[in-house]
């Protein structure tokens, strides 16, 4: 199948503007995959919300007009962030069904989801018959898939009911771990010659190692200078399991008068943050344990990341964080726990327990004698194995055998 017979339409999800100003990984990665695709001579534009403060880009997109109520970002996740998803999704179906009544121009469509919400009201909106007229694309970015089947199917068919959906009727399924790719197919029934597994990418050109004057200034900008840092990024709430960093670290912060623990994210419980607040007070290491805030994605993100000794991420629950990876290709280790579904190197360091835990970072993290690679090296690593371009090309070869196959179907 020859790409310049085929148009993809990465559908942004409608949580944030593409390109996205706060850390949104789904749409960081249809911003990226994009990016990748054009790169490699794909024709393909973004399908997302209409905006008034979408950054400036070079982004080919297609805006979805949705009411001026529901074009800002709802952090919080709440009632008004689902009625959003609704509104947005209905106008969505609106937009793709055009677009497909219009297509005289003989190219083959792949319409390539990322969210339930937009394919479901798709399938329910869009009839059948323009529907054949495209391949239907979905990457299942959902954590709850990962977890122990005993422990989240009730919760998968309470909240997830249209993601089932979703997966059964797509002509092509892309999950981004092994255990999410046995759980659909073993548990949900879904035909597994149409699931592939292809891991997240990183922009390894913003997340890179940063030369030793420019670690120090970051940290001394941050009134750190002298500073040793541990580093977490993700939302602030119980999944991403900030107060259990906390707790983990307790007796390394007071061993050691030089280390800090810093994290950064969005909040999306109140509760959480003032829990996670109280308890370093009450431990008497307030000023060790320190928030930094929502931190746009890009070249502020990857100071933060550089000037790391380590990221802690005691993470319950995750489809492939993209924060691991930018860690990573900032030439820093991550410490994670032992049964988080990712697929990499050397660059991360498991542990089952507290001890294993205070373990890993006395012996690989705080001494100067570390045995796994870091900076440069592991920089390189992580641009083979997990780059955009090798990323893309993983999709695109997927996405175009499954293409030869749909057409040898209907000679």
């Amino acid at each position: 199948m020859k790409a310049s017979a085929v148009k993809i339409y990465e559908i942004g999800t409608g949580y944030t503007p593409i390109p996205a100003q706060i850390g949104a990984a789904t749409e960081i990665v249809v911003e990226e995959l994009t990016r990748a695709f054009l790169k490699s001579g794909i024709s393909v534009s973004i399908v997302d919300i209409q905006a008034q403060n979408r950054r400036e880009s070079d982004l080919p997109i297609l805006e979805v007009p949705v009411p001026k109520l529901f074009t800002g970002t709802d952090e919080k996740l709440g009632l008004s962030h689902k009625l959003k998803r609704v509104v947005y999704s209905v106008s969505l179906a609106g937009v793709l069904k055009k677009l497909l009544a219009g297509n005289e121009t003989g190219e083959r469509v792949v319409l390539h989801f990322h969210n339930q919400y937009n394919l479901f009201f798709f399938l329910k909106l869009v009839p059948p018959s323009l529907r054949k007229k495209c391949l239907t694309v979905y990457t299942n970015h959902s954590y709850i898939w990962s977890g122990a089947w005993d422990e989240v199917c009730g919760t998968v068919k309470k909240r997830y009911f249209q993601e089932i959906e979703c997966m059964k009727r797509a002509d092509l399924v892309f999950v981004l771990n092994e255990k999410t790719r046995k759980t659909v197919m073993e548990c949900i029934g879904i035909d597994g010659a149409k699931v592939a597994l292809i891991e997240n990418g990183v922009n390894t050109e913003i997340y890179r190692p940063l030369e030793t004057a420019q670690n120090d200034a970051a940290r001394a900008e941050l009134g750190l200078s002298g500073k040793r840092v541990l580093l977490q990024v993700g939302s602030v709430c119980e999944r991403k399991n900030q107060l259990e960093a906390v707790r983990l670290l307790e007796p390394l912060l007071k061993e050691y008068d030089d280390l800090v623990y810093l994290y950064a994210g969005g909040i999306v419980s109140e509760r959480y943050q003032r829990e996670i607040q109280e308890y370093a007070k009450a431990i008497g290491c307030r000023d060790s344990v320190i928030y930094l805030g929502e931190i746009p994605p890009g070249e502020r993100l990857n100071r933060l990341y550089s000037m790391a000794e380590a990221m802690i991420f005691p993470s319950q629950s995750e489809g492939f964080s993209l924060v691991i990876l930018e860690a990573l290709s900032a030439g820093i280790p991550v410490i994670i726990r032992q049964d988080l579904p990712c697929r990499l190197g050397d660059g991360c360091l498991r542990y089952e327990s507290p001890a294993a835990f205070q373990a890993l970072v006395r012996t690989e993290i705080l001494t100067e004698n570390r045995l796994r690679p870091t900076g440069a090296a592991l920089h390189s690593t992580i641009q083979e194995t997990n780059g955009w371009d090798k990323i893309a090309g993983d999709y695109w070869s997927r996405i175009a055998a499954a293409l030869r196959e749909s057409e040898m179907e209907t000679v």
